[in-house]
């Protein structure tokens, strides 16, 4: 029985330039411009993540923005609604994922139309049968239907619309999509419709759906843990174990040590340990709190020694970084956290609170550090303003 492969021990630095490489973020514009870079960077990362929260601009434009440098949020409508190379579901959390991925995703579809969704749970089949009867007539929006009674909202993001509830569960169980946004307002289509199928395409078997989760993440983070790969879905860890065990076996994967990761197990492929050029030093990011990068906060904090605060929900007097902090990378760490507000009206972007972290807090060189900043805040200013 041939013994279980030593690790191999990395530094929190070789991580990190590992999962920036990963992430493209070691580079100026790694996916070019246009639609189409929209589509490579969704393919590539997997998921770019959907919020509400408009303080500045929202996060699923941000996101692109950190890795297009010439994105522009049209190109964001052409690449769902015109391409149709990306469209809407669940990752972690309401996404934007590639067309080449529905697959993985069509279990989950029929295990709602099987068994409902527990946040919709109140939707009545009356209320189903109007919103699917008229979007069978065309394409529509909420406020295509004006003759709802509204009724009381059952938990704080619920909807007191009826029709927006059922419309949500024909979301969820893949009956419809959403083929275009306007802000956040959505027009629904017949899925079948919005992509010219026939009929929905064959669904993943779990195990394929197991290794695209760990393909995923390997593709976008270099350096993978169980959770890691299972962010927000325990459920899987149990397959994911097995399968990245069976790959160490067979020496497709290697484990690896991360320093001050303690107990927990990181795996990668052999390619991704190779040396690789660091991130220009004078390479500048202002991150969105739910880029890839940030959104997975204990693994942020061990790569990058940055533990952030997202505090939109904590009482203004206990706030430390702001109530919608932004890190800021330059090269490949991370050294501030920048509470920015976009006032549209008087079209300037608003410093609320800016706060040193990591290296940023030594003195010695921060002049330099902060113009590099201030350079790239005027091009992120641009970005905020534009239509």
């Amino acid at each position: 029985m041939s013994r279980a492969p030593k690790p191999i021990p990395l530094t929190t630095t070789q991580a990190r330039q590992i999962w920036l490489h990963a992430q493209r973020l070691d580079e100026r514009a790694p996916f070019g411009d246009g639609a189409q870079a929209v589509s490579d960077a969704v393919a590539h990362l997997g998921y770019v993540q959907i919020d509400t929260i408009n303080v500045i601009e929202r996060c699923h434009h941000h996101i692109l923005f950190s890795r297009i440098p010439s994105y522009r949020r049209a190109d964001l409508r052409h690449a769902q609604s015109v391409d149709k190379s990306v469209f809407e579901y669940w990752t972690h959390a309401l996404s934007y994922v590639p067309a080449g991925d529905f697959r993985f995703f069509l279990p989950a579809m029929r295990e709602h139309r099987r068994e409902g969704h527990k946040w919709f749970a109140s939707v009545k089949p009356a209320d189903m049968r109007k919103v699917m009867r008229l979007v069978r007539a065309g394409p529509l929006t909420i406020r295509d239907i004006e003759d709802d009674v509204l009724t009381e909202k059952e938990h704080l993001w619920q909807s007191r619309k009826p029709s927006k509830r059922a419309l949500q569960l024909a979301f969820y169980t893949g009956a419809v999509t959403v083929s275009e946004r306007q802000g956040m307002l959505k027009t629904y289509e017949l899925m079948t419709r919005h992509f010219g199928w026939d009929k929905l395409p064959k669904p993943a078997s779990a195990k394929d759906i197991t290794a695209y989760l760990l393909d995923r993440a390997l593709r976008s983070q270099g350096v993978v843990s169980l959770d890691s790969v299972c962010h927000l879905d325990a459920p899987r860890k149990t397959a994911v174990a097995a399968l990245i065990a069976s790959r160490v076996r067979r020496g497709e994967l290697v484990p690896v040590a991360i320093d001050d990761a303690g107990k927990q197990q990181h795996w990668a492929l052999p390619a991704a340990l190779e040396p690789g050029e660091r991130a220009p030093p004078d390479l500048v990011h202002i991150l969105s709190p739910f880029d890839p990068l940030i959104i997975q906060r204990k693994r942020t904090n061990l790569i990058f020694g940055y533990n952030h605060l997202f505090e939109a929900y904590v009482p203004k007097a206990k706030r430390k970084l702001g109530y919608f902090a932004l890190p800021v990378l330059v090269g490949d760490e991370i050294v501030a956290a920048l509470d920015l507000k976009t006032d549209r009206q008087a079209k300037k972007l608003l410093m609320q609170k800016w706060t040193w972290v990591g290296k940023g807090k030594k003195t010695a060189g921060r002049k330099e550090l902060k113009q590099k900043i201030e350079e790239e805040l005027d091009r992120f200013e641009k970005f905020q303003l534009a239509e």
